[in-house]
């Protein structure tokens, strides 16, 4: 019972204790910041001499690339801005306050350099929390707020959706200027200037966009003003970013070259289907004009430049607007007639012989066709109408039968002696010998030659109809073949120049320096 009372004594004498060394610490750190602001003015610049300035220290922590906004030309990025200086009136010795090296007060309480961003765009030149700041018993200074800054960044589209941007921060003095204060880059613990923007790899936030190829920083010094100018000195963080491409690859490149690809499919139909085709190509054309469209909504309104895939686009459509065209003079070509249009030898040479060969084929002219000219008048006939003309020939020679021909002359009350004495070597012979043995056989002969003559000028027709045709196919194919190797090479010339447009491998033109930890 005893032991259990000490204890409990003990324990009690040890609380309190500790509640008055708590108490008296609380009482030192109170004390010290009465005394160091007992007479301090934040309103007045921490230097000596008037004509002396104050070394602020400045550097960027990145901690989330939000986005890029092309439309309106806005980076949005998340960071941890720290400022650091000296404030010799708020030093202290340590041994006088039981060892306190470190106190944190309100940013209200004491003088700040007024550093904001100067290309912002939003108007807001705030931090996004206003964090206590730390006051080292040298009297160094150090602050370190979070910011969500949206900044302007001028946006270069020439090779959108393969390009990449440079985008700046800056930051300068909002109220002094550079006789009254020093602004340079951060020094690391190790003494090294930190030129460039740093990444915390834990607390950093990938992208899906954009990838940061280079993040220098440097001091800017703007010979065009003077020290008494607060434009004069800037630092300046700049974010080289490319542009991730899988995301406008999958959803508007690919899907505008299958279907720009379809109007090439057109020429598969026959070369009459006029209407089919211009159906085909009208569609891909309000196709094309969709993505066009689509493509205008993300890009700045400018006409500085035109982009990568506006380019393409345009190529597109002007090879659709070019294969409707070429559908429309084949549709001229197939419906020509003998009655509308006479077909020269050489056209008939260039499309059936030449264009046939040119494309590995036969040549689509017959090597037995007959050419002659009638009233000045060029008339073609395939070797088939001279078989037709031969058959005829031997049926006005050699009747069905002998009974046939007897009941006949014996019919007309011819003799057979008239009949031996014909010459029927030659249809012209046989022609003369009816006539004089008998004018109804003539009349039916007449009637005979008409029919055929008919039938000759209609085959006739239907062949130099049928060539047309020919002639209209042979340019479908030739514009095919054309078309698909201006499409592969156009698509591939367009695609690759963007494919080669890589951020630099030094940030800053001129210089081989990288700007990276080493």
């Amino acid at each position: 019972m005893m032991a259990a009372n000490s204890f409990w004594i003990f324990f009690g004498l040890l609380t309190i204790l500790g509640t008055l060394t708590l108490q008296v610490q609380c009482n030192e750190e109170s004390q010290l910041i009465s005394h160091l602001f007992k007479n301090y003015n934040k309103n007045i610049r921490p230097v000596v001499h008037p004509e002396d300035k104050v070394e602020v220290q400045i550097k960027l922590t990145l901690t989330n690339l939000i986005s890029l906004n092309e439309k309106e030309e806005t980076l949005t990025t998340n960071v941890w801005i720290e400022i650091q200086w000296t404030d010799y009136r708020l030093a202290w010795n340590t041994s006088n306050y039981y060892g306190i090296d470190v106190i944190r007060v309100p940013y209200y309480t004491v003088w700040l350099p007024d550093i904001v961003l100067e290309n912002n765009i939003d108007g807001n030149f705030d931090v996004a929390y206003y964090a206590n700041v730390l006051i080292s018993n040298t009297g160094w200074m150090y602050w370190l707020p979070p910011a969500i800054y949206r900044s302007t960044c001028a946006i270069e589209i020439t090779y959108f959706p393969f390009d990449y941007q440079n985008c700046t921060l800056a930051f300068r003095s909002q109220t002094y200027s550079a006789n009254e204060l020093d602004l340079i880059l951060a020094i690391g613990e190790t003494g090294e200037t930190i030129e460039w923007v740093d990444i915390d790899p834990e607390a950093f936030t990938e992208n899906g966009e954009w990838a940061i190829v280079h993040r220098p920083a440097r001091k800017m010094i703007n010979t065009r003003y003077s020290l008494d100018d607060l434009e004069y000195q800037e630092i300046m963080f700049n974010l080289v970013i490319q542009r991730k491409p899988l995301f406008y690859i999958i959803n508007i490149i690919l899907p505008c070259s299958l279907i720009s690809s379809l109007v090439v499919l057109a020429y598969f139909l026959p070369a009459q289907a006029g209407g089919q085709k211009l159906t085909v190509s009208i569609s891909v054309l309000l196709a094309q004009t969709v993505f066009l469209f689509l493509i205008a909504q993300k890009i700045p309104e400018t006409s500085l430049s035109v982009p990568l895939i506006g380019k393409y686009l345009i190529f597109v459509m002007s090879v659709t607007t070019l294969i409707a065209t070429n559908q429309i003079v084949v549709l001229n070509f197939s419906l020509r007639s003998p009655s509308t249009h006479t077909m020269s030898h050489t056209i008939k040479h260039v499309f059936l012989e030449m264009v046939p060969r040119f494309l590995g084929m036969a040549p689509l002219v017959d090597d037995n066709e007959v050419t002659t000219e009638v009233n000045g008048v060029r008339e073609r006939r395939r070797s088939s109408f001279g078989l037709m003309q031969r058959a005829e020939e031997y049926v006005l020679k050699q009747p069905r039968s002998e009974m046939m021909f007897d009941k006949q002359r014996e019919r007309h009350g011819l003799t057979r002696s008239i009949v031996d004495n014909m010459d029927v070597s030659s249809t012209a012979n046989l022609y003369k010998s009816l006539a004089q043995a008998a004018p109804e056989i003539k009349q039916c002969v007449d009637a005979c030659n008409f029919i055929a003559e008919s039938t000759r000028q209609q085959n006739n027709i239907g062949s130099e109809i049928e060539s047309w045709v020919l002639i209209g196919k042979m340019i479908d194919k030739v514009c095919f073949w054309a078309a698909i190797l201006l499409f592969i090479i156009g698509t591939v010339g367009i695609f690759l120049t963007g494919h080669f447009n890589q951020a630099p491998e030094f940030p800053f033109p001129g210089q081989t320096k990288k700007y990276v930890p080493s």
